[in-house]
């Protein structure tokens, strides 16, 4: 299974429909609207490298509105009660 980040840019006006749509295709986990340098982060989750280009490059990419996409592939996950604690560390 590949993991991989996609930062969106995109018209302000197509954010939230933007949003909406990407939630619905096959291969997206979840879908965040983010404040910062990019619009939309998408996790997208597929079975090979050449599934995920196709994703990118077919099914997202051809959005209307997206103006940039850059791509962050993971290498490895670590276990959510890790990535808990590790969050929690100092907010007691």
């Amino acid at each position: 299974m590949v993991t991989a980040f996609v930062m969106l840019d995109s018209d302000p006006e197509r954010t939230a429909d933007l949003a909406e749509e990407l939630a619905g295709l096959e291969h997206v986990a979840e879908v965040y609207s983010v404040a910062g340098e990019h619009d939309l982060v998408v996790i997208l989750r597929v079975r090979q490298h050449d599934d995920l280009a196709d994703v990118v490059t077919r099914e997202i990419a051809r959005l209307p509105g997206i103006r940039r996409t850059r791509t962050l592939i993971a290498f490895r996950a670590y276990a959510s009660r890790d990535l808990d604690a590790m969050w929690s560390i100092g907010s007691e």
